[in-house]
Formats: C-alpha cells, sequence, structure tokens
C-alpha cells in the first residue's frame, strides 16, 4: 500500500460547522460538526477522489502552501 501525504485547509463556517478542502485536488472537500469526524470524512473524501486513476483533475501535483494578506477596504 502507498501512503500519500496531502494538506488540509480547515475553516469554520457561520454556523460553527467545520469545512475541510484539499487544495492539490480540486473539489475535494467536506464538513462536519466536529474535528474528529471531520478528519474521518476528508480521509474518505480524498480516497474517493482519487480511486478512479482516470480523474482528469487529479494530476498528482503539490501543495505549496497557504499565503495570508493584508487589504485595507
Amino acid at each position: 500500500m502507498i501512503k500519500r501525504r496531502f494538506t488540509v485547509v480547515i475553516e469554520q463556517d457561520e454556523d460553527g460547522l467545520y469545512v475541510a478542502s484539499v487544495p492539490e485536488l480540486p473539489g475535494c472537500h467536506t464538513q462536519a460538526k466536529d474535528l474528529d469526524q471531520l478528519d474521518n470524512r476528508i480521509k474518505e473524501a480524498i480516497k474517493l477522489y482519487i480511486k478512479e486513476e482516470d480523474n482528469p483533475e487529479y494530476s498528482g501535483s503539490s501543495f505549496i502552501g497557504v499565503h495570508q494578506v493584508e487589504v485595507a477596504i
């Protein structure tokens, strides 16, 4: 079995739900009420995403990082 690391971005929405997304897998995201459940769900989402070897959106690219900028509005 091959293991691969993915970067997961976690945010909390206005309703208090945790939302996880995988930047290197466009459209791969999920949500949950707690972090343990979120962890399980995002792992399942990743597995489903890459299960299809012919998935045209899965390029095998590597996520580089998250950058925050400050903008005066």
